[in-house]
């Protein structure tokens, strides 16, 4: 029984319901909405993965919740030659119903509850909070234990690292999470690692254009050959468009893995073997993923300079599909201005105290929207 008096979860209403009024006015533009405010991919997925699922259709038998072992081996493969992860065992490799169900349920399933600290970080997807409200557990921000009181430090025992960052595009180096690592691991937290931006770096992380990998916690630097109490986790929504797929895994800590595979078992959570062989596919394609990002690579050239003519600073965005900007006023003051020009952006308020002053624009949205957005911008100058 909820403390409202009723059955369901005592939990805050759904942030995005309060773009309503905002997405209305900017539907009123004389050339449509251009909605940059989800980021939800909107170009095709890849015939090839397309293939796979048609080809595993006839599926009459129950997937497993572990994961086929083609698939596994393949996500150990993709962290060999993609993450810099040599060495993974395909038994500690698990998928899950896209990264956003993992985010929500993880601390329970990992034996959270009462009394239990989960960290986050200052500006950060509304999730991780929730996830610690389903478990029973205190959600506190926070992007290193060196921010937190003794007495919640000490009572810390899970750490969400979310790098490159959802809103804020922020990417952390080696030895920022080397030390989180080891300063978590000195008190027995687990560091769960949301890694879904990692192929789409820019500037200093950005590969194809001559920068380094984004590290993921799994990384021998980081983790010094050692994955325990280390968790990564990783969707394939945002680098091969299977959003519609819930597409996501979760690698690490064996003995942590194994836990949560015996708990999904009893829960039922379980990807579907079409799904699973997809991801398999699209995990040993990278050719479509460089043509994907070169798209993304477009529209950012091409919004970034956009926003910042109408005023607005772009903070960070290092990597992912997001710009964070600010004007220095009231976020939702931004908010109606981009709508008077018929374009929807996301509330940085969203995403913690720490996001008031800042609005986020995506770059899913398609070629001819981005344009859109674009010239608006620049007309309203």
């Amino acid at each position: 029984m909820s403390e409202r008096g009723g059955f369901g979860l005592d939990l805050p209403d759904y942030p995005w319901n309060s773009l309503a009024p905002y997405r209305a006015q900017a539907g009123e533009h004389a050339d449509g909405v251009v909605d940059l405010s989800i980021g939800t991919p909107v170009d095709p997925t890849p015939l090839v993965v397309q293939d796979a699922l048609a080809a595993a259709a006839d599926a009459p038998g129950y997937p497993t919740t572990h994961g086929t072992p083609a698939l596994r081996e393949a996500v150990a493969a993709w962290y060999a030659e993609r993450r810099g992860v040599p060495g993974l065992d395909p038994e500690a490799v698990m998928p899950t119903v896209g990264s956003k169900e993992l985010v929500a349920w993880l601390p329970l399933l990992l034996g959270l509850g009462p009394g239990d600290v989960v960290v986050r970080p200052v500006v950060a997807y509304p999730t991780y909070d929730i996830g610690a409200r389903l478990a029973g557990a205190q959600s506190v921000a926070a992007d290193s234990l060196d921010e937190l009181e003794p007495a919640v430090r000490e009572r810390a025992r899970m750490v969400w690292v979310n790098s490159p960052g959802n809103p804020t595009g922020i990417v952390r180096d080696v030895a920022s999470l080397r030390r989180l690592v080891d300063q978590a691991r000195a008190q027995g937290a687990v560091v769960v690692s949301d890694e879904c931006y990692a192929e789409l770096g820019w500037g200093r992380w950005d590969v194809s254009e001559g920068g380094e990998p984004v590290p993921s916690v799994l990384d021998p630097r980081v983790s010094g050959g050692d994955m325990s109490l280390l968790l990564s986790a990783y969707s394939l929504s945002k680098q091969s468009n299977l959003a519609g797929y819930r597409a996501a895994f979760l690698a690490g800590d064996p003995v942590l893995m194994a836990s949560l595979v015996n708990s999904r078992k009893h829960a039922g959570m379980i990807v579907a073997y079409p799904v699973q062989e997809a991801m398999r596919v699209a995990l040993g394609d990278h050719a479509h993923v460089a043509a994907q990002k070169a798209l993304y690579r477009q529209r950012r050239a091409a919004l970034k300079p956009a926003v910042e003519a109408f005023g607005f600073t772009v903070e960070h965005s290092e990597a992912g599909l997001y710009l964070w900007a600010t004007a220095g006023e009231d976020t939702w003051t931004s908010v109606q201005r981009f709508a008077r020009l018929g374009i929807v952006v996301g509330p940085g308020t969203f995403y913690g105290d720490a996001g008031h002053g800042y609005v986020r624009l995506s770059l899913t949205a398609t070629d001819e929207r981005v344009a859109a957005a674009v010239q608006r911008l620049r007309q309203a100058l």
